[in-house]
């Protein structure tokens, strides 16, 4: 075959494919770009179906808690532990589990009872932690699932399977699919937004990495929006030097006219992610200063949420940030705040970690609920997995460590649609494993999305020939939990 000719079939081929790629687009997202068609263009294309009936929450604040809280130190004590203390954990309960390569070598598994004191509070009698005086405090408001579990034994698949439904990187985050399947209640804000804190956690634990809230394949302008801890949250927020709010306005239409012309030659879908983003910078450059204004913020609140709120990039602040967002309407807000990573020295880490949280997440509820927000708002607290009843390591009265654990752990829910003063789910004497009521982390999410008011199991996406959802082909609503 000749050059010519192989040119021909390849150009052949590239038409077919093209017309192929135009005619899915056309029946998913219309035919042809106006500028009286833009605003249409630009709606979620999953958003007319969603959602599937009455919702009880319009958004979400997801507090994660990277590196995994030890769930027997904070909601699920094993006071019986104490008789065992020091014993190798029994062949009978390890019932032969993999183990990390931080205590593979292990030679013996001693147990090591938490060596904190628990209570029972308000009128559910919820077992809390000394740790957390505060969130004790409103323990009547909060559904404790002590029988999570997951299937990823270490941090990055384990946080990548909690946030995408998948071990292996690439998929769409759990708050791009809510983006995509609601669409945004606020124009002038993403809706999805992500902040990030280091407290007194230690600064080389596992690091958290932009795809954890990306878009995978779903459209671009699903993924979420990072607000920075240090100087503008956002860059670019102001125009450049000799740049008028006329001069940027006149530039971002030309530029809007010029991607309508190639959206109306190619149909790429890509290119309509390309103008809303242009235009949601655009109207963030006057909705975000205003947002991280606090100083009108009345001195009760601010005293509330502890003595680090006023300093950026704490978790104090991004929880003042978060009810900031809810305020605003902005659809998914997550909190990610390091450090929980404890292998060695956990009993002084932990209380690190429960200082920096402790007080702002009960300061966030009870301002959610003062201002009639915690209605439709839901609160999700949980890290990726749980951590192991024995010491990695040395064990003393006063000191030990523990490795992960993904057979049990501990998340608490609270606000929309959740129960009020519940512990569901029950786990064994060596908080090993579950013996009640298993929540699958599919089943978390499944579970969400429900509170949401969308069906988890229609929120799909195909990709490559396959349909994609944030639950696999797993996942049921844990009717337990729920109203």
């Amino acid at each position: 075959m000749s050059g010519h000719s192989m040119f021909n079939v390849q150009r052949s081929l590239f038409n077919v494919q093209d017309s192929l790629n135009r005619r899915a687009f056309l029946k998913h997202g219309g035919a042809g770009v106006s500028t009286a068609a833009l605003g249409s263009l630009l709606a979620s294309p999953a958003s007319a179906s969603f959602p599937n009936y009455a919702p009880k929450a319009k958004r979400i604040i997801y507090l994660f808690q990277s590196g995994a809280p030890s769930q027997m130190d904070l909601f699920d004590p094993k006071p019986q532990m104490e008789k065992h203390r020091g014993e190798d954990l029994p062949a009978s309960i390890r019932m032969g589990q993999r183990l990390t390569g931080m205590t593979s070598g292990q030679k013996t598994f001693p147990v090591a009872p938490s060596m904190f004191k628990f209570a029972k509070h308000g009128q559910s009698g919820a077992e809390i932690s000394e740790l957390m005086p505060h969130i004790s405090k409103l323990a009547d408001e909060l559904c404790f699932i002590r029988s999570m579990h997951t299937e990823a034994i270490n941090h990055d698949p384990a946080i990548t399977f909690c946030q995408t439904g998948s071990q292996l990187a690439g998929r769409p985050s759990i708050g791009s699919w809510l983006s995509y399947g609601l669409g945004s209640a606020n124009r002038d804000l993403p809706a999805y937004v992500v902040l990030t804190s280091f407290g007194t956690g230690r600064r080389e634990d596992q690091p958290l990495y932009d795809r954890l809230w990306s878009s995978g394949f779903l459209p671009t302008q699903h993924q979420g929006v990072k607000f920075r801890n240090v100087g503008d949250p956002v860059l670019y927020l102001s125009d450049p030097g000799g740049v008028s709010r006329g001069t940027r306005r006149g530039m971002l239409d030309e530029l809007a006219a010029l991607n309508q012309r190639d959206h109306a030659l190619f149909g790429d879908p890509e290119i309509t992610a390309r103008i809303s983003q242009y235009e949601m910078a655009f109207r963030m450059q006057s909705s975000v200063p205003d947002l991280i204004d606090v100083s009108k913020e009345p001195k009760h609140v601010l005293e509330s949420y502890g003595p680090e709120v006023t300093k950026p990039g704490t978790y104090a602040a991004n929880c003042l940030l978060a009810r900031r967002l809810a305020e605003r309407d902005v659809r998914f807000i997550q909190l990610f705040h390091m450090g929980w990573d404890h292998h060695g020295g956990l009993p002084n880490a932990i209380k690190g970690q429960c200082y920096d949280t402790d007080q702002a997440t009960a300061a966030l509820i009870r301002d959610l609920k003062q201002r009639g927000l915690l209605d439709d708002t839901l609160i999700v607290w949980g890290g990726e997995f749980g951590r192991t009843i024995y010491s990695q390591g040395s064990l003393s009265a006063t000191a030990y460590g523990r490795d992960h654990h993904p057979r049990c752990f501990t998340v608490f829910m609270a606000g929309a649609g959740v129960k009020k003063g519940v512990t569901y789910g029950e786990t064994d004497d060596y908080c090993y494993n579950i013996t009640k009521d298993p929540v699958h982390v599919h089943d978390l999410n499944a579970t969400i999305l429900h509170l949401l008011g969308i069906n988890h199991e229609r929120l799909t996406f195909q990709f490559q020939g396959r349909d994609y959802r944030l639950t696999d082909i797993h996942g049921n609503v844990v009717k337990g939990v729920v109203v």
